[in-house]
């Protein structure tokens, strides 16, 4: 089994900045993608920003421009730095990851709880 724990949610004024982190847990023989969704009140899930093992990583166009994401692979770590936050930004914010638990089985899909984002004056 894995888990994967977020913080660095909060409340925030427009314009303001926040870092959330994920850390995955557990049975982990790699780790071939980490990424963050969001979901608001009444909306669909949607993908944020996600990075793939050896490869870039990728965004929404809604977070162009704001938001970075990067890994720590060595601490089975993703952040997800957002900056000039926007009241359309609050969301609770979801950290998936798709993780070999062993060289012979595929990747498993992983969430987390969530951490909620508000940006309010």
């Amino acid at each position: 089994q894995v888990q994967l724990v977020e913080s660095g949610g909060g409340l925030v004024q427009p314009g303001g900045s926040l870092r959330l982190s994920c850390a995955a847990s557990g049975s982990i023989f790699s780790i071939t993608y980490m990424g963050w969704y969001r979901q608001a009140p009444g909306k669909e899930r949607e993908l944020v920003a996600g990075v793939l093992s050896g490869d870039g990583p990728s965004y929404a166009n809604f977070v162009k421009g704001r938001f970075t994401i990067s890994r720590d692979n060595a601490k089975n770590t993703v952040y997800l730095q957002m900056n000039s936050l926007k009241p359309e930004d609050t969301a609770n914010y979801y950290c998936n990851a798709w993780v070999r638990a062993d060289y012979s089985t595929p990747p498993y899909a992983y969430w987390g709880r969530g951490t909620q984002v508000t940006v309010s004056s």
